[in-house]
C-alpha cells in the first residue's frame, strides 16, 4: 500500500467525524474542521503558538536569509529569510505512533 492511499484528507476527516458523532451531519463536521483549522492558521499568522494538549503544538520558526545553490548549475543563489510553520508532536501522540508503528511498518 502506498503512502497516498493511506493519507487522510480533509474530506475523509469530515466524513469520519460525522459518522462518529451522533446527530452531527457532514455540514456540521465540515464547519467544525474548518473553524479549528482557521483558528490554528490565524494564531500562526499572528506569530502565536497553538497547543493542543496530548496532540502537539504548532508554531512559526523564522529561517534566516542564506546562500543556497542552483541544483542545475551549482551557482550560488541568495535566499531570503522566511517564516515556516512547525509542528511538534506531544508525548501522547509520540507514544501512540511509536507503539502503533512497531506493528505496522
Amino acid at each position: 500500500m502506498n503512502d497516498e492511499s493511506r493519507a487522510i484528507t480533509k474530506s475523509n476527516l469530515v466524513e469520519r467525524i460525522s459518522k462518529k458523532v451522533a446527530n452531527f451531519g457532514l455540514r456540521d463536521s465540515e464547519l467544525s474542521v474548518n473553524i479549528i483549522l482557521d483558528e490554528i492558521i490565524n494564531s500562526l499568522s499572528e506569530g502565536n503558538r497553538t497547543e493542543i494538549r496530548g496532540f502537539g503544538s504548532f508554531s512559526v520558526h523564522y529561517r534566516k536569509p542564506r546562500i543556497g545553490r542552483n541544483p542545475k548549475t551549482g551557482e550560488p543563489v541568495s535566499l531570503p529569510g522566511k517564516n515556516k510553520s512547525h509542528f511538534k508532536p506531544g508525548k501522547s501522540l509520540k507514544s501512540r505512533i511509536n507503539n502503533h508503528s512497531d506493528n505496522n511498518l
